[in-house]
């Protein structure tokens, strides 16, 4: 075999990019997350390279059932929410952490898609959709299939609010089918396996490479897609204005 050689660096900076992981886990601090564990990987990248990365695990927050942007002004008696989507706003990446439970994503990360969609109709200074010029990916760990499945519909989810999703923007490690050690544990195989580490480091760059691009552009093209100015009566050569 050849010599290895020493692997390419990025010219470009990203220092000033803002990554939120939020942690759909069903654990509470301070219980071990497998998937936060496998997160650390893409984390440690990031900051490296001077990313400010702010960690947020769900289940540690009272979120209110809604999709209302505050719950509290729609009968609920507590929501934290609202400090939540500060953190996301103040973010250019975002990546969403789920364990598999039944072959689908956890119930917590339900519940947060459902509370980022309560915000999505909010509008950016250039009069679109709030999450426009933000990209977005998707890490999973679980001991059963559903690995695709739950990033399938995760990035589905989040393209949809507005998010921009790279190429290959999801890693995930799965444990044997049925009842065995978690990404974490000894003798997994998680904290060693080449294919899901290849992974996670791809999505990294991906979500790096793609908040740069948005970052230098300003954000995502405003045109066509303003829904201010649509609903002002502009329609971005719509060709049936007659049924406007």
């Amino acid at each position: 075999m050849p010599p290895a050689q020493p692997p390419p660096t990025s010219s470009a900076r990203y220092d000033d990019l803002r990554a939120v992981f939020l942690n759909c886990t069903l654990k509470p601090s301070p219980q071990l997350s497998h998937t936060e564990v496998l997160a650390e990987r893409s984390i440690r990248i990031m900051q490296d390279h001077g990313v400010e990365v702010d960690r947020i695990r769900a289940v540690d927050h009272h979120l209110a059932y809604g999709v209302q942007p505050d719950m509290t002004e729609h009968g609920a008696d507590r929501d934290e929410w609202p400090a939540i989507f500060e953190r996301v706003m103040a973010a250019d990446i975002l990546v969403l952490l789920t364990p598999i439970w039944l072959g689908e994503k956890s119930s917590v990360a339900t519940q947060v898609v459902e509370r980022l969609y309560g915000n999505s109709g909010l509008l950016n200074d250039a009069g679109q959709y709030a999450y426009y010029g933000r990209t977005a990916g998707v890490l999973v760990t679980g001991n059963e299939d559903g690995a695709k499945h739950c990033a399938m519909n995760l990035l589905y989810s989040l393209q949809h609010l507005g998010y921009v999703i790279p190429p290959q923007a999801d890693a995930a490690w799965l444990g044997e089918v049925g009842p065995g050690p978690s990404y974490a544990d000894e003798g997994s195989g998680g904290p060693e396996n080449d294919f899901t580490h290849r992974n996670t480091t791809f999505m990294t760059w991906n979500l790096l490479h793609m908040a740069r691009l948005l970052k230098d552009a300003g954000g995502f093209p405003a045109h066509g897609n303003q829904r201010a100015l649509w609903d002002a009566g502009c329609r971005f050569d719509d060709p049936n204005p007659e049924y406007r």
